[in-house]
Parts: structure tokens; sequence; C-alpha cells
């Protein structure tokens, strides 16, 4: 039975896990990361190729190591979108950034003072507030030094590829999110790249397929991490569309919503979807001839692990001391609450407007005083109930795109271990709720993707048959629905002025793309 690795870079954590060829996890071992920002650099956020690089060693020889020393015999890798690497000539790394960096304020504008955005998104189905072009022009403006001596760019996935031995290569699920593909070619649009004024080099990272074989393990890189060299290299992906693979979202219409750090929203079509208002994101599936329309609740897991450390950490002591999740533990406290947190509305996550993307200062707004009513568990409830409230205001401006209200979703990452968050998930949304066996989809994703390639299985479908299996459905509670929809109308009139605040500068916004 092969044993396949899957290496996983996300926006808060590395993991490294084994499966076998029926899907089954062997071991997994992770690690928490962060990304600094440069002092004098506003919204910068800088990812550490060194350190990072031996972080994910060491999740590699941890789970090998707890998997009895098994012998691998394919590896993939996924990773945060966005997020891109620097080569010069020679394949060295000279710079690196995380997902939501957000330094190109002046290019950002400088660009849509061009009018170029909108030939961006129609072309991409990507605007500027991620993109790699405008990052691509900050470092030309602010190191000129380094820009002349960068001759490419790929994704962080890509770039674990690179460390293991392989060549510098680009997939389209994760390589589209640069903004610098195009839609209908699944392709490097040298176009755009000319409408930019970057460098045409920066395109000549080769494009491949998920699954594509792209090299070996080099002897350096077996050395470090204790893998065998020559073991076999294939192409992964971005996060999001390989744990659309790891559930079995594949077909057109399929709905996938991954809890982690961020809450992605994946919507399958057959072809590229528009949208003119420009909310909504059009991505490549890494399954070939599949797109989808995306949307986004930012920093959801981040901010319930904030709440997990920052408000409860007698919670959390108790909860280890006694071998149980803290999770789990809030999870049973926040059950007891009423639906609805007693009023509490957070502000977090805005719902997706892709075009003009910032959110508000987070915060708690309608809190009462009396303690019956208003206690920190009653928060909680409530960080749980806005996020699922914010998932559904944006499948229903997917839904305004064309398509049909979804007859089901799936809900996989850390989000749908629990008991509570699904089915708040399933009532927000009124529809079953299917939550996988294997909540590590991403991860999944890219092992199949390894599998794929090593000819272990024939098909992603024929892989997906074999290793995805759901271990219950959660069914909506038809009596709460008009309860929900209340809760969301009360955010949504609660959010706008919040918003106007962090836009006028009385307020700190949560977050905010470059040029808002």
């Amino acid at each position: 039975m092969a044993v396949l690795l899957a290496l996983d870079a996300g926006t808060g954590s590395c993991r490294a896990v084994l499966f076998d060829e029926g899907g089954k996890q062997l071991a997994i071992a992770g690690r928490e990361w962060s990304h600094r920002s440069i002092p004098g650099v506003p919204g910068s956020m800088e990812f550490d190729t060194e350190a990072n690089w031996s972080l994910i060693v060491e999740c590699i020889r941890e789970a090998v190591g707890k998997a009895g020393g098994l012998r691998v015999d394919a590896i993939a890798a996924t990773s945060m979108r966005e997020a891109i690497v620097v080569y010069g000539d020679k394949g060295e790394e000279l710079w690196a950034c995380a997902n939501v960096d957000a330094r190109a304020v002046g290019q950002v504008r400088a660009l849509r003072r061009r009018g170029l955005e909108s030939r961006f998104y129609g072309t991409s189905g990507q605007t500027f507030a991620l993109g790699a072009a405008p990052r691509l022009l900050w470092l030309k403006e602010n190191n000129p030094g380094l820009y002349a001596r960068a001759e490419s760019v790929a994704m962080l996935s890509d770039w674990i590829a690179t460390r293991l031995g392989a060549p510098i290569a680009v997939d389209r699920s994760n390589g589209g999110t640069m903004g610098l593909f195009d839609l209908k070619t699944r392709l490097w649009s040298p176009d755009l790249m000319a409408a930019a004024g970057l460098s045409p080099s920066f395109s000549c990272a080769p494009v491949r397929e998920s699954g594509d074989h792209v090299g070996e393990v080099s002897v350096a890189a077996a050395e470090r991490t204790g893998l065998s060299p020559g073991t076999p290299i294939f192409m992964g992906g971005g996060d999001a569309q390989l744990g659309s693979i790891g559930v079995g979202a594949v077909r057109a219409g399929d709905v996938a919503i991954f809890g982690g750090t961020f809450w992605q929203q994946e919507v399958n079509f057959a072809s590229p979807p528009s949208d003119p208002s420009g909310r909504i994101r059009i991505d490549f599936h890494a399954v070939p001839g599949q797109w989808q329309a995306e949307t986004i609740v930012f920093f959801a897991g981040l901010a319930v692990r904030w709440m997990r450390d920052a408000v409860f950490p007698d919670i959390k002591k108790a909860a280890l001391d006694g071998g149980r999740d803290p999770y789990a533990v809030l999870e049973e406290m926040a059950a007891k609450v009423p639906v609805g947190s007693n009023g509490v509305i957070p502000i977090f996550s805005d719902a997706m407007d892709y075009s003009h993307w910032m959110h508000a200062a987070p915060g708690f707004i309608n809190l009462s005083v009396d303690p019956e009513k208003c206690d920190r568990i009653t928060l909680f409830r409530a960080l749980l109930e806005n996020t699922a409230i914010v998932v559904r205001a944006n499948i229903e401006r997917i839904v305004s795109m064309g398509c049909a209200w979804p007859q089901g979703a799936i809900l996989a990452g850390g989000a749908s271990k629990g008991q509570l968050w699904p089915q708040i998930v399933a009532d927000a949304l009124g529809v079953p709720i299917r939550i996988p066996v294997v909540k590590e989809a991403t991860a999944l994703g890219a092992a199949i993707c390894a599998g794929v390639g090593l000819g272990i299985y024939p098909s992603f479908q024929a892989a997906i048959d074999r290793t995805v299996a759901f271990e219950r459905v959660v069914e909506p509670r038809p009596e709460l629905a008009s309860k929900y929809e209340e809760m969301k109308q009360c955010w949504s009139a609660v959010y706008a002025p919040q918003l106007e605040l962090a836009r006028s500068g009385a307020t700190q916004s949560m977050w905010r793309a470059p040029g808002e």
C-alpha cells in the first residue's frame, strides 16, 4: 500500500500529513507560524522562507516518525493562495510575502487610475486586492536592485516543491490567484503582464496541472527531511481547490465550505462565471475543465482562536489538562446560550466585496450589562453564529450571478470537528451539511494529486471514490430559518455604519485591501 505525503502551508500553520491510498490518515504533525510586518512598511506581511522551511522539515520528520518510519512513495504540496515567492535567474529565493500582504497601496491606486482593474478582473477573475501585480510593482519601485535580479514568480506550494528538489513551476489553481492568468486559456496572460508594466520574465515559470510530475526529492533535501532521495514530487495546488477535491466537490453545482483561519465558500461551474459587480472571485478549480466562484469570511478561525487564548485561558488550560479539545468544551458551553446570542452582534468580517475589500473594526455591538444575558460564552456563541451568517450572505451573492440556491453543502476543516458550529451553519443556510471523515480535506486533496500522479488512481473521480467518505449529515432545523434571516438583516444594518467609521479613519479596519 502506497504512502502519500501531503505538505500544507496555511496562513496560520504548516502541516505534514501522511495518507495511505485508501485515504486513511496515518499521521499528522503541525506547527503554528506567524508572518512579520516590516517596520515602516504598513500592511506588509513577509514570509520567512528559511525559518518556515525549518518548521516544515520538523513536521515531515515528526509525521514520518509517528507513522513508524514508513517510506513515503509520493509527495504533493498545497498552500494558502496569493502568497508569492520571487526567484532569481539561478532559482534562488529573493523575496516572499504571505497571502494578505497589503503594502502595495500606492501601486493599486496607480493601476486603478489607469482604469486597469476592471480589465484585470474580466480576464483573470481577480482584482488587485491580493494580486501579484501591485506587489511586484512595489518591489520595482522600492527595491529596484532586487527587482532587476528577479526572473520568475511562483506560489508557496510551488516553493515547497522546489525546496524538496523540483524545478520552479506553477499550477493553475494557485497561480491563477496572482491575477496574471487568463480564465479562458488557463495560462499566463502576456497582455496583463505588459499592461501592468511588469517584466515578461515573471511569466517564465511553466504551468502544470495538479497531479503532474514535477521532480524528485534531492539528496540535500533528503538529508534534511529524512525522506528518500528520488521520491517523486507531483504538482499540488491552492488550498481551497485541493480541499474541494478532498471532499469530492468536483462537479458543477457542488458547494464546499472550508472552516479554517479564513472560511472559504466554493461553488463549482463548468465554464468561467462572470460577476458584473466585481464582488465575487473567480478561480480555476484544480480539476481540468472546472472553475469556481469563491467568497471568503475573513479571519473567522483566527477570531475564535483569539477568544480561546485571550478570553478563555482558564477553560483552555483546564481542557488541555483533562485531555480534551478546548474548542469542544467551549462549544458545549455555548450550546446552552439561546439562538441569537441574546442580541449580541459581532463585527468582524464583512460579506465578500472583492472590488472594494475591507472590514470594519472588530468588536461586539448590542452588549447587555445583565450578566445573565451577556457573558463571555455569549460572545463566543455570537461569533460562531456570525460566521454562519456571513457565509449565507456570501452564498446569496454567488446565487445572484445566476445559479440556483444549493441543495446541500460540504463543511470541512477545523470547524467541522465540533457539533455546534456545523449545526449553526446548517440552520443559517437551511440546507443539509455533510461532514467528511477526513477533516484535513486540503491535505487529502494534495495526497490525491500525488496518487493520481503516481498512477494509483486513474482519475480524480476514481481517487475520490476510494478515499472520500462522510461521517454524518447535519440537518437544518426549519423552525430557525426566520430567526437566522432576522439576525442576518440586523447584522447587515449594523455593519454598514461600522464600515463607514473604518473608512473615515475613526476606527481601525480589521483588514483592508491595498488602495481601499
